[in-house]
């Protein structure tokens, strides 16, 4: 409790130090969180896709090539829907927030829910996106491990009393260092902390926080697993010659990146409306999107490609791998990328838990080896076999950073994930293009366009703009007032409230403001006495006052800490004359007016 008192002193310091505080805070639960998740999710894997049905796919981190298929493929079949129906009981019994993607509720809590994430979900979004990816539901560690850290961020700002605007930063912070920390990417963690809320805009406060959080989460996770990065990748080297092929390549994925976001949306709304139609128990959803992606995957393992079909489950990083190498062919990559937007579209669409990152890479990934292969057969002197890897992760830069509106972010981590920064120059290029191709599409649905849509800023955005309008051209004139007088009694003043709806009247006498009385004041008159009672014995003397030369921003700050609903507005110096009033109402009348001036 000492620790926790000292810490609580250090956040009421210079704010600086307190974004600091916050760092460090959310850096730590940030790496334990990510630990805690990766270790749950291998041994969930090892489970029940290794001994459940005799799969064990491909490793990512070294090149795996002793991954063994399932030895019964009905099993796969059987396997991932009792996942879907584990996951499907355990978020709609309860936590439906944690149903889908995981990144999008911690988008929804900054914006809408003043940064809250209820305390179980964190646990029930480890435990259920487990089962989702282990059973073999296409879905990524990247929502999930968002949600975790952002939640467990939530509750510790809850925990040292943070203000509403620095539990936002929390949580932020917390989606930047998660994913971060998981993916071994520090720096594109902390830049997703401030661009994946928005599409075009950054929340620039949580950079130095994000940076101490996300450092420290890579710390505490590498020394569990190892600083190697997450993919083992060839060394290269790309020249200018070639950065018109990858800008072509981010053409092509940000069309593929659009497919995508409409196949998953439009899954997601089929489901939905199925369950609202037939009045089946939401509970099932997860588990009819697992039934039929096993079914497709074991028909494509059977009728098209092993690896077409079994690297369509899961993950699919070790796969992604495969193709860094040059291992796949250029079919197997096509068909994958495509096999890949289905899978995850049934898996997440349907209510299953897990993140779209990891999906996005591979089918990015998949498409970008594709067009590389082609590019290689039809300008073998420009394109060389050596440089078709590059095309893979360069399409897993353009699809992702494309339809996640980070392409800053998703561009570095990339670069982290590979430990390649030769994928800076043609990543920006193609990165580029995909963002345009995509436009306002975005995998991510809760973001806004801008900080001056989001409900988090708007108090901010308000008050600059009220600071420009005076209180005399919003308030309601005297002229235009009904006012009473100290000897009116209370029922004639209840008799005004029910004709003309205003719930306070100034109280004048012979011409001077002596009080204000309100409907407040009324009801705590007996029903009894409210035709003997006197405006004077209940009026409030003390009035608050506004002055017209004052902005409406002042104004709003003495109804808001005096918690009032009006303001009589007075000659500065002479405060017994009665210039007019001014209300909540009335603000944001003149907010709205100023606005549309504006835009």
């Amino acid at each position: 409790m000492k620790a926790i008192l000292r810490i609580k002193n250090a956040l009421r310091a210079d704010h600086l130090w307190k974004w600091n505080l916050i760092g460090i805070v959310v850096g730590i639960i940030a790496g334990l969180g990510a630990i805690a998740f990766y270790t749950l999710l291998e041994y969930s894997t090892e489970f029940f896709l290794g001994t459940g049905t005799g799969f064990f796919p491909p490793k990512s981190g070294i090149l795996d090539v002793t991954w063994k298929l399932p030895e019964n493929p009905l099993l796969i079949i059987l396997v991932i829907t009792l996942g879907g129906l584990a996951c499907g009981w355990l978020v709609y019994t309860f936590a439906p927030e944690a149903e889908g993607h995981g990144t999008d509720a911690a988008i929804r809590a900054f914006h809408k829910e003043s940064g809250k994430v209820r305390a179980r979900i964190p646990l029930i979004k480890m435990i259920a996106s487990a089962i989702t990816i282990g059973t073999g539901g296409s879905a990524g560690r990247e929502g999930p491990t968002a949600q975790i850290s952002a939640g467990y961020g939530s509750i510790a700002a809850d925990i040292l009393k943070l203000d509403v605007k620095e539990r936002r930063l929390a949580l932020a912070v917390g989606i930047g260092a998660g994913i971060g920390s998981i993916f071994k990417a520090p720096l594109g963690g902390a830049i997703l902390a401030t661009e994946i809320l928005y599409k075009r805009d950054f929340e620039v406060e949580a950079l130095i926080p994000g940076l101490i959080a996300s450092v420290i989460g890579y710390v505490i996770f590498a020394t569990y697993d190892g600083y190697s990065p997450v993919f083992s990748f060839p060394q290269l080297h790309i020249s200018a010659i070639q950065i018109p092929f990858f800008m072509v390549e981010g053409i092509v994925c940000g069309l593929f990146g659009l497919a995508y976001v409409f196949s998953f949306y439009k899954t997601h709304s089929l489901f939905s409306q199925l369950f609202q139609k037939t009045g089946l128990p939401i509970h099932f959803k997860p588990a009819l999107g697992a039934l039929i992606t096993g079914i497709i995957v074991v028909l494509l393992a059977s009728f098209v490609n092993p690896i077409v079909g079994y690297g369509a489950l899961g993950m699919g990083y070790g796969f992604l791998e495969l193709a860094m190498y040059n291992l796949l062919p250029l079919e197997v990559m096509f068909l994958l990328g495509v096999a890949k937007i289905i899978t995850t579209s049934l898996t997440i669409g349907s209510g299953g838990s897990g993140g779209v990152f990891a999906p996005g890479l591979v089918i990015g990934g998949m498409i970008g080896g594709s067009i590389g292969i082609l590019f290689h057969i039809f300008f073998p002197s420009l394109i060389p076999a050596d440089i078709v890897p590059a095309f893979v992760a360069v399409g897993m830069i353009a699809l992702f950073g494309g339809i996640s509106k980070a392409p800053i972010s998703v561009l570095i981590m990339i670069s982290e994930m590979t430990k390649n920064y030769e994928l800076l120059f043609p990543g920006m290029a193609a990165v580029a293009l995909a963002y345009m191709i995509t436009g306002d599409h975005t995998i991510y649905i809760e973001q806004v366009n801008t900080k001056a849509d989001s409900p988090a800023h708007t108090e901010e955005m308000s008050i600059d703009i009220l600071r420009n309008i005076d209180v005399k051209s919003a308030m309601v004139p005297a002229e235009h007032l009904l006012t009473v007088t100290p000897n009116n009694t209370v029922l004639e003043v209840l008799y005004l409230i029910e004709k003309t709806g205003h719930m306070g009247y100034p109280v004048l006498e012979d011409g001077k403001l002596v009080g204000i009385i309100t409907f407040q004041d009324v009801e705590r008159v007996p029903i009894e006495s409210r035709g003997s009672a006197r405006v004077s014995e209940i009026m409030t003397k003390d009035v608050i006052v506004a002055y017209p030369d004052e902005n409406l921003e002042e104004a709003l700050i003495k109804l808001i800490q005096k918690n009032i609903g009006r303001l009589p507005v007075v000659e500065r110096g002479n405060e017994k004359r009665l210039l007019g009033l001014i209300t909540k109402s009335d603000i944001m009348k003149a907010h709205a007016k100023e606005v549309l001036r504006i835009t």
